[in-house]
């Protein structure tokens, strides 16, 4: 993600013709983009956002258990 806030950071410099952004070639202005676009097809190949939304879930899950029941519950079971 940092890759397109790069972008978009020198999409703002080239476009308010700040110093030595104002003479740089668009496709260094474009570079980032395509980069971010390989990588985010890499990610998805390899199945790390799935991954990373199944741990958030997770994570979630375990919040809110710990949350229903306290830290210090003890659920008891009665016979």
């Amino acid at each position: 993600m940092w890759l397109v806030w790069l972008g978009v950071i020198l999409i703002g410099l080239k476009l308010a013709q700040i110093a030595v952004f104002a003479d740089l070639s668009w496709w260094w202005i474009a570079l980032p983009f395509a980069l971010a676009f390989v990588w985010f097809q890499i990610e998805e190949r390899l199945g790390l956002d799935r991954k990373k939304a199944i741990d958030d879930v997770e994570k979630a899950k375990r919040e809110r258990i710990r949350k229903a029941f306290g830290r210090k519950t003890v659920i008891r079971i009665r016979k």
